[in-house]
């Protein structure tokens, strides 16, 4: 590939890279952890130490049973979206049962308070209200019914010392460890983070409280505007994934795909997508993977979305504009990647520091949108634009820019435009000044390929 198919390859404006009980909970509000159950273990019946005490069978008949047998599924669906369920981890019998989770060290011969079993069981999503105490009410069920049980096993000094299960006959999930991890709800916010919360800066004039426009419009139309929510990313998933806009069984004729491509419904903010665009893929890539990961239609390692890394999207009120855009380059998607020259090594940055994508406007033989700044994670540069405005230093940049006039992205959304695409580039200096009454305006006709 070359240096110019690679640059745009690196150049996409989204984020598109997606990443169980047992994995630790990335940086964020409200994740899933381990809470203290000392209240619990004080509720706790007493093991068979007088005659009128239960056995463990007694014991894994009266509290495990029901929960095996219940329809309703468990605490787990609080932190997991599919792959598991505490039934995966029982068998018929008492005797399997314990085995089965002893030879996969859930339980703990020693401390049976400390057990495996029981700290899964006790994981949470913590200040959660409202429907969530119903599964805390679960989940408080099963790890009282467990920690009886276990603790009773625990001194069946037979069965502690009992031979090993084949393989075969271990009680566990259906789905492997990291197909289970991925199903997690934090998982998913993760994703949806690097996404479609990543690219709502093209939606927020609109759909987002409080803003101007949005205020006239939610007069016109109703709260249903309001998709994006002020409280976060997490609060702006939880409304989506609860509504109309999101299609799990064909994530592609999602609303919140069909109404900014304007894909046979009316949008009164015009087309704000092309197949294929930055936009497009962080909507789609979640909205898939969210489908599949729901659907239960992970089976495997080998089926997750492959981990991408991506810079972290800032968006910028610096506009750009290319006049007398050849009629070729009608109604097509154009992208254009932007390199800045770095004095100190006298050569251009190797990846862009910003881009932007947008339909050229045929009939006024222009195109203009506004940049997409792009910075490691993590990087000097990201943390400075996450603690103030985000802008382009004074200087000397490159410009790259790709015209989809074949319209390969309709049929690969996945694709990135490479060498074929290529229309041209150009060397300019720019002080990149904010706003859509100050953008840089260049010549289509002085870009050189």
């Amino acid at each position: 590939m070359s240096s110019t198919a690679k640059g745009l390859a690196l150049a996409s404006v989204v984020l598109i890279g997606v990443l169980g009980c047992d994995r630790a909970s990335h940086k964020g509000e409200n994740k899933p952890v381990p809470q203290p159950l000392a209240n619990l273990a004080a509720q706790e019946p007493p093991t068979r130490a007088g005659k009128g005490d239960l056995t463990p069978q007694e014991v894994f008949e009266r509290r495990i049973m029901p929960l095996f047998k219940s329809p309703n599924p468990s605490s787990c669906v609080q932190c997991h979206l599919a792959g598991v369920d505490l039934k995966n981890y029982i068998l018929s019998s008492h005797e399997n049962t314990f085995l089965s989770l002893r030879d996969q060290g859930l339980i703990d011969l020693d401390k049976p308070e400390e057990s495996k079993i029981l700290k899964l069981i006790a994981m949470r999503e913590e200040d959660k209200k409202g429907a969530d105490l119903i599964h805390e009410k679960v989940r408080q069920a099963e790890y009282e019914a467990f920690a009886a049980w276990i603790k009773a096993s625990c001194q069946d000094r037979e069965l502690r010392a009992a031979p090993p299960l084949k393989p075969d006959q271990l009680a566990q999930p259906p789905r492997p460890q990291e197909v289970i991890r991925h199903g997690r709800k934090d998982r998913l916010l993760e994703s949806f983070e690097k996404t479609i919360w990543a690219q709502r800066f093209r939606c927020t004039h609109c759909h987002l409280p409080g803003e101007a426009e949005n205020l006239k419009l939610v007069t016109e139309h109703g709260g249903r505007m309001n998709w994006l929510k002020r409280e976060g990313a997490e609060a702006t998933l939880n409304y989506l994934v609860a509504s109309r806009l999101v299609n799990t069984k064909q994530p592609e004729r999602s609303m919140l795909l069909r109404k900014p491509l304007m894909d046979g419904v009316e949008h009164g903010g015009g087309k704000k997508m092309l197949p294929g665009d930055g936009g497009y893929k962080a909507f789609r890539t979640w909205l898939e993977d969210y489908a599949a990961t729901v659907g239960d239609k992970y089976r495997r390692g080998a089926d997750l979305p492959r981990e991408v890394v991506r810079p972290a999207p800032f968006s910028s009120e610096i506009w750009l504009q290319f006049v007398e855009t050849p009629p070729a380059w009608g109604d097509r998607l154009l992208v254009v990647a932007i390199y800045r020259w770095e004095s100190r090594t006298k050569a251009w940055e190797p990846g862009p520091i910003a881009v932007s994508d947008r339909q050229v406007w045929d009939k006024g033989r222009l195109w203009q949108n506004s940049l997409t700044l792009l910075a490691a994670e993590g990087s000097g540069r990201a943390g400075q634009w996450e603690r103030g405005k985000p802008s382009l230093p004074p200087g000397r940049y490159l410009l790259k820019v790709f015209v989809d006039v074949e319209e390969r992205l309709r049929r690969d959304w996945q694709a990135d435009l490479g060498e074929e695409a290529f229309v041209g580039q150009i060397e300019i200096e720019s002080n990149w000044p904010p706003g859509y009454g100050a953008m840089t305006v260049i010549d289509a006709g002085r870009l050189r390929r």
